[in-house]
């Protein structure tokens, strides 16, 4: 049986998502580029919000304006980014973080990990308007380790007494593969998953890791595999199960002379040093550093999910990679971080797609975000200048439009 204080929550979570149409503007945006992200781009177009949602997508002027207008002369029109796997958290520090990853462009974010009533803290001071932020999809923890499939059910079966249909990332053991018992405490969790429609989010970072979550059943993965190839067979496995794996394709890459800015937990100081993403020196700092027979880390990390991510993309058709961060610092650095690696590998049309469509498809959204198109939520950014013509535009956003409401203008 629920217990009341669950039912209550869900209750709440109801009429949280029930009244979000109220604060939504009707919207029309004239004189912008709009890049559809479905491979589309509308050099002089319109667009049209009512209700929280788009109304119309179109060349031009718009033949029925509604509410407020936007002039985004100068400006091009993007779905709101999406990061799938971030870790968010509510406290001192929640308002400023929801506000540079808003800023950054992002208009939902999938909670990575951390306590599931934390997670619904956050998504709930933002929805009833207590802090200005993206979209949060909360999820829980699942224990995968020390525990039995009977108690990992049950820890599934929790989160579905709370309202949450994703579990944090389950962190699968990488070398030399997943134990047997590992695997048998997967199957459980994917099993009991599926009963109530629960998305299992695995965290493997090779791939005898990530093909033995493809066999036991996991079609969501939070990393590319960082401590091997990808081979060709493998690649196909993944595409041929509609399995999404999500890029942190920068993950062992250094940044270098980047200070983050408040309420960021690190500054890299700017001393032409390659740092890892916590500021430490790279590639020793990088968490379960690749090394070689003497123990010294070897930064391979960077080449290896630069490549795997071609591979399986090629493999899949362009669908089986979809987009996140991980990190926290300043989030506009982080996804400059994130698109420099894919712009090693990935057109600025394959980009677009990756962090819209695919990474929507990744959270089973893509009926409502990813695209602007007729019938989805009005999460939209006007970006300053023309993304096709590379990354560095896709880090200047001017306004965000979360569900309908102008959220960040800083024109």
């Amino acid at each position: 049986m629920i217990k009341s204080s669950h039912r209550y929550a869900a209750l709440a979570a109801l009429l949280l998502a029930a009244s979000a149409p109220l604060f939504a503007q009707d919207l029309t945006i004239t004189n912008a580029r709009i890049i559809v992200s479905n491979g589309t781009v509308i050099e002089h177009g319109s667009i049209v919000v009512r209700g929280g949602k788009i109304a119309s997508v179109a060349e031009g002027k718009p033949a029925s304006p509604a509410g407020k207008v936007i002039d985004a002369k100068g400006m091009s029109a993007m779905p709101g980014f999406i990061d799938a796997h971030k870790h968010v958290n509510p406290g001192p520090d929640e308002k400023g973080q929801m506000e540079s990853i808003l800023e950054a462009g992002y208009t939902t974010v999938l909670a990575g990990g951390g306590p599931a009533d934390s997670n619904l803290t956050l998504r709930d001071h933002i929805e009833s308007g207590m802090i200005n932020g993206p979209r949060v999809i909360p999820s829980g923890q699942v224990p995968i380790r020390n525990t039995t499939p009977d108690a990992a059910r049950a820890a599934v079966r929790d989160l579905v007494a709370k309202g949450i249909k994703h579990t944090g990332e389950i962190v699968l053991t990488p070398e030399p593969g997943p134990p047997p018992e590992e695997i048998g405490v997967l199957k459980a969790i994917v099993d009991e998953a599926a009963k109530d429609g629960v998305q299992v989010n695995v965290h493997a970072v090779s791939t005898p890791a990530l093909i033995a979550g493809v066999d036991a059943g996991v079609r969501r993965f939070v990393h590319l595999p960082n401590k091997d190839w990808t081979g060709y067979d493998a690649a196909a496995k993944i595409a041929q199960t509609n399995t999404i794996v999500l890029g942190l394709m920068a993950f062992g890459a250094p940044t270098i002379d980047r200070e983050s800015a408040p309420p960021a937990p690190v500054t890299f100081p700017r001393d032409d040093s390659p740092r890892f993403r916590d500021g430490k020196p790279w590639p020793e700092a990088i968490v379960g550093a690749n090394r070689d027979e003497k123990g010294r880390a070897m930064g391979t990390e960077a080449g290896y999910t630069i490549v795997n991510a071609r591979r399986i993309w090629d493999a899949s058709g362009g669908k089986a990679l979809g987009f996140c961060t991980d990190q926290n610092f300043a989030d506009v650095v982080v996804l400059e971080h994130e698109l420099k690696s894919y712009s090693i590998m990935f057109s600025m049309q394959d980009i677009f797609r990756i962090i819209g469509p695919n990474t929507a498809a990744y959270l089973n959204m893509s009926d409502q975000i990813g695209t602007l198109e007729p019938g989805k939520l009005a999460d939209i950014i006007l970006l300053d200048g023309n993304p096709l013509e590379g990354i560095q535009n896709m880090l200047k956003t001017k306004v965000v439009i979360k569900g309908g409401k102008v959220v960040v203008d800083k024109r």
